[in-house]
Protein backbone atom coordinates (compact mmCIF):
# COMPACT_ATOMS: atom_id res chain seq x y z
CA UNK A 1 0.00 0.00 0.00
CA UNK A 2 1.29 3.42 -0.98
CA UNK A 3 0.80 6.04 1.71
CA UNK A 4 -0.06 9.60 0.77
CA UNK A 5 0.62 12.53 3.01
CA UNK A 6 -2.22 14.91 3.75
CA UNK A 7 -1.54 18.17 5.48
CA UNK A 8 -3.64 20.93 6.96
CA UNK A 9 -3.06 24.08 8.90
CA UNK A 10 -3.90 24.13 12.57
CA UNK A 11 -3.33 26.58 15.36
CA UNK A 12 -0.76 25.85 18.02
CA UNK A 13 -3.43 25.25 20.67
CA UNK A 14 -5.17 22.66 18.49
CA UNK A 15 -1.90 20.92 17.64
CA UNK A 16 -0.89 20.81 21.30
CA UNK A 17 -4.29 19.40 22.28
CA UNK A 18 -4.08 16.70 19.60
CA UNK A 19 -0.59 15.69 20.69
CA UNK A 20 -1.63 15.59 24.34
CA UNK A 21 -4.80 13.56 23.76
CA UNK A 22 -3.05 11.21 21.34
CA UNK A 23 -0.41 10.55 23.96
CA UNK A 24 -3.04 9.86 26.61
CA UNK A 25 -4.52 7.07 24.49
CA UNK A 26 -1.11 5.78 23.41
CA UNK A 27 -1.19 6.92 19.78
CA UNK A 28 1.02 9.04 17.59
CA UNK A 29 -0.72 12.28 16.65
CA UNK A 30 -0.93 11.14 13.00
CA UNK A 31 -2.64 7.89 14.03
CA UNK A 32 -4.99 9.82 16.32
CA UNK A 33 -5.97 12.20 13.51
CA UNK A 34 -6.33 9.32 11.02
CA UNK A 35 -8.69 7.50 13.39
CA UNK A 36 -10.75 10.65 13.94
CA UNK A 37 -11.08 11.25 10.20
CA UNK A 38 -12.07 7.63 9.57
CA UNK A 39 -14.78 7.90 12.23
CA UNK A 40 -16.04 11.15 10.68
CA UNK A 41 -16.06 9.57 7.20
CA UNK A 42 -18.15 6.68 8.54
CA UNK A 43 -20.64 9.14 10.08
CA UNK A 44 -20.96 11.10 6.85
CA UNK A 45 -21.45 7.93 4.80
CA UNK A 46 -24.08 6.62 7.23
CA UNK A 47 -25.94 9.94 7.03
CA UNK A 48 -25.74 9.89 3.23
CA UNK A 49 -27.02 6.30 3.05
CA UNK A 50 -29.89 7.17 5.40
CA UNK A 51 -30.84 10.20 3.29
CA UNK A 52 -30.73 8.20 0.06
CA UNK A 53 -32.73 5.39 1.64
CA UNK A 54 -35.38 7.85 2.80
CA UNK A 55 -35.54 9.41 -0.67
CA UNK A 56 -35.80 6.03 -2.37
CA UNK A 57 -38.47 4.89 0.09
CA UNK A 58 -40.55 7.98 -0.70
CA UNK A 59 -40.20 7.31 -4.43
CA UNK A 60 -41.27 3.68 -4.00
CA UNK A 61 -44.24 4.71 -1.87
CA UNK A 62 -45.38 7.21 -4.53
CA UNK A 63 -44.98 4.58 -7.26
CA UNK A 64 -46.92 1.97 -5.27
CA UNK A 65 -49.70 4.45 -4.57
CA UNK A 66 -49.95 5.24 -8.28
CA UNK A 67 -50.23 1.52 -9.03
CA UNK A 68 -52.97 1.16 -6.43
CA UNK A 69 -54.88 4.03 -8.00
CA UNK A 70 -54.58 2.55 -11.48
CA UNK A 71 -55.83 -0.84 -10.26
CA UNK A 72 -58.82 0.79 -8.58
CA UNK A 73 -59.71 2.58 -11.83
CA UNK A 74 -60.25 -0.75 -13.57
CA UNK A 75 -62.38 -2.20 -10.80
CA UNK A 76 -64.96 0.59 -10.50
Amino acid sequence: MHATTLSFRAGNDFADEVRTLAGLVGLKSSDYIRQAVLEKNEQVMAQRIAALSKELSAEHLAFNESLDESLQDGLD
